[in-house]
């Protein structure tokens, strides 16, 4: 799950920069990241679940 981005020619860094968030964003590694920073009990990952599902419901 390495994700890497190579400086083109004549790039600036700050374009760079961007082109890797923007890849990080496609892989959902940081919201992969932030889901395992704390332990979350198997009831509490099924109560937001439902809570989210109720959400898309609602909605339509």
């Amino acid at each position: 799950m390495s994700v890497g981005v190579k400086v083109r020619d004549n790039e600036s860094f700050e374009s760079a920069l961007k082109r890797f968030k923007r890849v990080c964003e496609q892989e959902r590694i940081l919201s992969d990241f932030k889901k395992n920073e704390r332990f979350e009990k198997p009831s509490e990952e099924r109560k937001k679940k439902s809570l989210s599902s109720r959400r898309r419901v609602i909605r339509k």
